[in-house]
């Protein structure tokens, strides 16, 4: 299990939220933190402790008055550690290639992927096109949906305002991993609230070796990181966000590398 950090910006400033808050309407998110410091901080910091392959996600819609902020405390980032972070938020293939020049390792995308609930292969295939698979990383972050008189996990899209009709199984994710290099999933019911994992889902991935997948939402202890590494068999990588001190958590930046090593 390997530690994935993690940039999350609204509103051009460094933030950690709680993730079933986030609407377009005002630009609004319930905060749990707001840094004062900028983007290259920390990608300073994650390139000083050689950390790879954390995920910066641009909280915006890329038409709010904000997003260009966004983009802009990106590009510190990146010029701070080129090819050291990951980029989602409002990612098309239309704009792709521009944030692999900006130096991105790859590009995080789900909304662009899936249209009227399911997913759009064309698109993904028109993503391929422009960076490879080798620079696409699919965020399939979930929240739980009763439909039908059965409860499941469904993808969601538009920064987690909207359900797609497309669940979270293992023969999705056996599926899109022919396409991308990568997964992230949030679990978004429990992301920033710090009060534990969603255990189901951190299950599954667990059952699942194709590609490297990364666990989001709701870590608050050494306890819920012990419970990702079990129920994930060690492979699923692990990202915290509100409950780590470095945004204002309990927990010890340096104690969570080393227990991930």
């Amino acid at each position: 299990m390997k530690f994935r950090p993690c940039i999350d910006i609204h509103n051009g400033k460094v933030k950690q939220i709680v993730g079933g808050s986030l609407v377009d309407t005002g630009n609004f998110a319930k905060e749990n933190f707001v840094s004062e410091q900028d983007a290259s901080f920390y990608a300073i910091l994650y390139k000083k402790m050689g950390l790879q392959s954390g995920h910066m996600i641009l909280l915006n819609s890329n038409d709010s008055p904000y997003y260009q902020k966004d983009i802009e405390q990106a590009k510190l980032a990146f010029k701070a550690y080129p090819n050291g972070l990951q980029i989602g938020g409002g990612i098309t293939a239309g704009n792709a290639a521009n944030f692999l020049s900006m130096g991105a390792s790859h590009v995080i995308v789900t909304s662009y992927v899936f249209k009227d609930g399911i997913i759009d292969y064309k698109n993904l295939e028109k993503l391929l096109k422009e960076v490879g698979k080798e620079h696409l990383v699919l965020d399939l972050s979930c929240r739980k949906q009763e439909k039908e008189q059965e409860t499941a996990y469904y993808i969601v899209t538009n920064r987690w305002q909207k359900f797609t009709n497309t669940k979270l199984t293992i023969e999705v994710l056996h599926e899109l991993s022919n396409y991308c290099d990568e997964f992230l999933i949030h679990a978004v019911d429990m992301e920033g609230k710090a009060k534990g994992i969603e255990k189901e889902v951190a299950a599954m991935l667990g059952k699942f070796t194709n590609i490297p997948v990364t666990y989001a939402g709701g870590v608050s202890s050494f306890d819920d990181l012990e419970l990702v590494k079990t129920l994930g068999n060690g492979h699923v990588d692990v990202t915290i966000g509100s409950a780590l001190d470095l945004f204002g958590g309990n927990m010890k930046f340096k104690e969570v590398l080393e227990f991930c090593k």
